[in-house]
């Protein structure tokens, strides 16, 4: 039961280090919780067996550099919306320019036989 735990726990807490790093970073919240969990249920077998607690500590440790990261970039990454005045602008160019070129085409001068 004890090293079931553990590595779901060092799955949720890898897991979370790498969505913490990618542009899906608010996602690492979710694998982080479920690996505090699984830590908080090993260190509690571990207690009862006086077993090693150093691969519970790197648990631990992965998840808190996730939950760090994730909160870093949640807090002090945001998002600007850029100028839209020059897309706006740009598309409407775009759709003058396919009408003209549609205007141009003679249909007439195809043969259909």
């Amino acid at each position: 039961m004890k090293k079931i735990v553990i590595i779901l726990g060092f799955i949720s807490a890898v897991l979370a280090v790498v969505l913490a790093v990618t542009p899906l970073s608010q996602i690492a919240f979710i694998p982080s919780i479920i690996a505090l969990i699984f830590g908080a249920i090993a260190m509690y077998l571990s207690k009862q067996k006086q077993g090693l607690k150093k691969t519970i500590h790197l648990m631990f440790l992965l998840t808190i550099i996730a939950l760090v990261v994730t909160t870093y970039k949640s807090v002090f990454n945001s998002v600007e919306v850029g100028n839209t005045e020059a897309l706006e602008i740009k598309e409407t160019e775009s759709q003058e320019q396919a009408i003209e070129e549609l205007e141009d085409l003679d249909i007439d001068e195809l043969d259909f036989e």
